[in-house]
């Protein structure tokens, strides 16, 4: 073993793996990895937009850069084939063979069919016209009792149209056309008096507890605007509704009166007394 130790070969070849390692990391880190992964190779995407597609496949395979269409739309400043959108932007730096995709001017106008929105909320009508492609043109608002509800849409369900095409919704308010009487529901519980509120086409606005131990709890109190007659359907009433109040017991203090005429007289006042007494009374 000692012997073994003392052999020049051992640490020569000791050496040797180390210096061997050291060279292969340097060699992967320099000169393979970056090959493999074409580090510090860059390619700037030329501007292609505004162009024939037929020229920016040309100019970007010549680059080392593929490509694929990505989506077709209609613009009539445009003639047709003719490159509108691509991503990545222009002077963008990407590694070779990336994909750059495109957007085309097309040929033909793409046409969609207008879907149903009549009855739609809002927000789900403005959904459903850009999944069809559609664009929301004006909103106007008028009166009916559901709010938020798609009364009208500018063009009929079914219309085949231009993809892009923009249509104009009719909205309710909420609020209906006609007056209706303000239901008296004063005094009433709360639950009927939400009932009451929807028969007569009005809806129930913010409602305000007040402790009080003059009527039962969960009941109204009041209402606002408390001088309204009548209100266009739809229209909110404020109510104010009894709450509980927590009752405690009263701490004994002070002066404990007793009422005289409820107490017997003791046993040790003499009755002549007391018979004397009621009769000067």
């Amino acid at each position: 073993m000692l012997s073994l130790l003392k052999d020049k070969r051992l640490y020569l070849g000791i050496v040797i793996l180390i210096v061997s390692g050291v060279v292969t990391l340097v060699a992967l880190d320099r000169v393979i990895m970056p090959a493999y992964t074409n580090y510090n190779a860059g390619v700037t995407v030329p501007d292609i937009t505004k162009m024939h597609i037929d020229e920016a496949k040309t100019q970007l395979v010549s680059l080392g850069l593929r490509y694929e269409v990505l989506d077709q739309r209609s613009n009539e400043n445009y003639p047709p084939d003719y490159i509108l959108d691509q991503s990545p932007e222009a002077h963008f730096q990407v590694k070779p063979n990336r994909k750059v995709y495109l957007t085309v001017n097309a040929s033909a106008t793409p046409t969609v069919v207008v879907p149903k929105l009549v009855d739609m909320s809002l927000r789900n009508a403005e959904i459903q016209l850009r999944n069809f492609g559609l664009e929301v043109g004006n909103i106007s608002y008028t009166s009916s009792r559901h709010r938020n509800s798609v009364l009208n849409q500018s063009i009929p369900a079914g219309t085949t149209v231009r993809r892009g095409s923009a249509v104009n919704l009719v909205v309710s308010d909420g609020l209906g056309m006609n007056k209706v009487k303000v239901p008296d529901i004063v005094g009433m519980r709360l639950a009927e008096a939400q009932r009451e509120l929807r028969s007569a086409g009005l809806s129930m606005g913010a409602i305000r507890f007040e402790r009080t131990d003059q009527i039962e709890p969960n009941h109204i109190l009041s209402i606002h605007p408390s001088d309204a007659d009548s209100l266009f359907e739809g229209e909110r009433l404020d109510l104010t509704v009894s709450e509980l109040v927590t009752t405690r017991e009263e701490e004994e203090s002070g002066v404990i009166i007793i009422d005289s005429t409820n107490v017997e007289p003791p046993s040790d006042t003499p009755p002549d007394t007391l018979d004397n007494d009621s009769g000067e009374n």
